[in-house]
């Protein structure tokens, strides 16, 4: 069912109304022709067709919620229709009610086995839930109904970039773009995959291509923003963020990034004045929080600091580095609780990352918690054996702790892989001495217990 294949009812004047809403909707004009939908329904409720059609006009404007419940009402006058269960599954699949998508594309299968969106869009539900090889299943399915539907190789490109299979992806949506040349965006999504195989080249071809499609497409020129920034063409990278801002003067990731360019050429009141713009245009923004801390730590404004950092502390930050940065500054102003809180976030975001738990280490060492010093160390080097300061700071905690042997262990390795360290000697000079005397005690209990017997 097409939007404008329309039943008309015995109501002229509700009749007009879905007539002129298909007119507005066909010019572009969504929300004056949802309005008119609503006055047709008013007058007749129980025209199905015109419930589905203001479903569409509603994912027109991404309203998917209210979408659902227009189909959901035109699927209980025509039970059985594949084009309402399909637009309805998918509306499921964005609002994140998989298992209901599931079972209406599922549905539909049952009902129509050769309807081909069933199985097509159901890759993408699959793909948002991880089960990879449910995608592939639907895709093959769905090209022996039509082998040349680049929906289908679009959707399936999405899922073997997620798995990191870029070049399987960029053949994908190579083929897309040969089966449909004007599909969204699917020059920018080639180049994201060339871009994450490492191909430079081929990557900024398409973006360009991309831009040349869509000169005006934001999100593909701050992409591309990154990518030259990444490359070391900063100044192109500039150029990019700045014609953001010719567009939306308020976008705030370009004042953030033009802020971070700023930055790195040591302009830095003009870098501050960039990165509070971010912040007014957008509060939620991670990152320009954090440099503002940074600035102010090194004019030595502790307290000023420490309120950008909590302020960044509220946002989602998922790269570990950034909040292992932000523990090292809370620990300099002195709040290890925060430190905490930013190391736990970083191992959170990587499991694997040997600096979060070596500094959870150091901390709880200054706290004097020993034991969890010892299992956050232990966690440093079981992913980095070779981590100098975890062998060092360990080894210290085990001399603390009376075991020994692990610190002459720890110490050993450490005075191997840095040489000659002062602290690592005097270290090592300690537990010299803490082996001796445990030797002489352990003789003098000996000779003692033999005297005895």
């Amino acid at each position: 069912m097409l939007f404008e294949e329309q039943q008309f009812g015995p109501y002229d004047k509700a009749e007009k109304k879905a007539r002129k809403a298909y007119e507005l909707y066909e010019n572009g004009n969504i929300l004056q022709a949802i309005d008119e939908l609503d006055m047709a329904i008013e007058i007749n409720p129980y025209n199905g067709a015109w419930h589905f059609n203001k479903g569409l006009a509603l994912d027109a404007v991404n309203q998917f919620d209210q979408a659902i419940k227009e189909y959901e009402i035109a699927l209980e006058f025509n039970p059985a229709d594949p084009e309402i269960m399909n637009s309805l599954a998918v509306d499921y699949t964005r609002t994140g009610h998989y298992d209901l998508a599931i079972q209406i594309f599922e549905s539909i299968q049952q009902i129509d086995p050769s309807f081909e969106p069933c199985y097509c869009n159901r890759i993408i539900t699959y793909t948002e839930t991880d089960r990879h090889e449910f995608a592939e299943q639907m895709f093959y399915l769905a090209q022996q109904i039509d082998p040349d539907c680049a929906l289908c190789f679009y959707n399936i490109g999405n899922s073997l970039f997620i798995r990191g299979q870029y070049k399987k992806a960029i053949s994908c949506w190579l083929k897309t773009a040969e089966l449909e040349p004007t599909h969204p965006q699917i020059n920018y999504r080639i180049a994201q995959a060339y871009w994450s195989d490492g191909d430079i080249d081929k990557s900024r071809e398409h973006f360009l291509t991309e831009l040349r499609s869509n000169p005006g497409d934001i999100d593909v020129i701050l992409d591309f923003g990154l990518f030259l920034l990444e490359t070391g063409d900063i100044e192109s990278a500039s150029e990019k963020f700045n014609r953001i801002l010719e567009l939306d003067p308020d976008f705030a990731p370009a004042l953030f990034y033009t802020g971070e360019i700023a930055f790195n050429n040591k302009t830095y009141a003009r870098a501050v004045e960039l990165f509070n713009q971010a912040v007014k245009a957008d509060p939620t923004l991670a990152g320009p929080h954090f440099r503002l801390a940074e600035l102010a730590m090194e004019k030595g404004h502790h307290q000023e600091a420490k309120a950008y950092l909590i302020a960044e502390t509220e946002q989602e930050i998922d790269d570990a580095d950034t909040l292992i940065s932000m523990a090292s500054i809370f620990l300099k102003i002195g709040d290890t609780d925060y430190a905490i809180h930013c190391l736990l976030r970083a191992v959170g975001a990587d499991s694997s990352n040997a600096e979060a738990y070596y500094y959870l280490g150091f901390i709880h060492t200054m706290k004097g918690s020993f034991d969890d010093a010892a299992e956050f160390f232990g966690h440093a080097l079981d992913i980095k054996p070779q981590h100098i300061f975890a062998l060092r700071d360990s080894a210290w905690v085990c001399l603390q702790t009376g075991r020994i042997a692990d610190a002459a262990e720890r110490i050993k390795q450490a005075e191997e892989l840095i040489g000659d360290d002062p602290q690592v000697k005097a270290l090592a000079k300690a537990i010299k001495i803490a082996r001796a005397t445990q030797y002489t005690k352990e003789l003098l209990t000996r000779l003692v217990t033999r005297f005895r017997n």
